[in-house]
């Protein structure tokens, strides 16, 4: 990801903060993709948060913000500080291919946002797939999840996405999805799912 400006970050991190309410509501999608209580848990890129409302439902036992561009560490560094829980969750800096994440040491990574916004990252699926445990989980993708409500959304829906749109965001297919996928070489199993937005999820064996 190339160095942005001071407007762009600062529209990533809006975002990051107005979607706050939704956090504990796509946790629960998440958490019953993943389906088991314990582990290490990574969130990646710019877009971080719900990993918060992870670990407040006792979900993982080891927390992880990955994050990037560098300037997002600061944000992020601050962040965990006002929530009063710097001790118990790392913000580290990677990028795109996961830079400085130790190989088959992660049981669930989070990339939100991942899909959608080409003209500032790709998603690096072999990367995705290195770190991970076997046994794995991953959830690649983007939208409110499953179980947001209405009343939750509504608030938020237009900001978010004049934000969003402002940042690079596209419309992406499932298709170009798994044309994405099958062209990274990766050798992963994975399902592409619609519920609550576009998710990938990887299964590492």
């Amino acid at each position: 990801m190339d160095q942005l400006s001071d407007a762009m970050i600062g529209m990533i991190q809006e975002i990051n903060q107005l979607w706050e309410p939704v956090y504990p509501y796509l946790a629960n999608h998440i958490k019953e993709t993943y389906g088991r209580k314990g582990g290490v848990i990574l969130e990646i890129g710019p877009f971080c948060g719900v990993i918060l409302a992870l670990m407040a439902q006792d979900v993982g036992s080891d927390f992880t913000i990955g994050t990037f561009p560098p300037e997002m560490v600061l944000f992020f560094n601050d962040y965990v500080r006002k929530k009063g829980i710097a001790e118990k969750i790392s913000v580290a800096e990677t990028d795109q291919s996961l830079t400085g994440i130790n190989e088959n040491s992660i049981d669930l990574v989070i990339f939100r946002g991942a899909l959608f916004f080409p003209s500032l990252f790709q998603v690096d699926y072999r990367a995705v797939n290195r770190v991970m445990k076997a046994g794995g989980v991953a959830m690649i993708g983007g939208g409110f999840g499953k179980l947001t409500p209405p009343e939750i959304i509504h608030p938020i829906a237009d900001r978010s996405k004049e934000l969003n749109l402002k940042i690079g965001k596209i419309e992406v297919t499932a298709e170009q999805v798994k044309e994405d996928i099958e062209a990274s070489g990766a050798l992963v199993d994975y399902q592409i799912v619609h519920e609550g937005g576009l998710w990938v999820i990887l299964n590492k064996g």
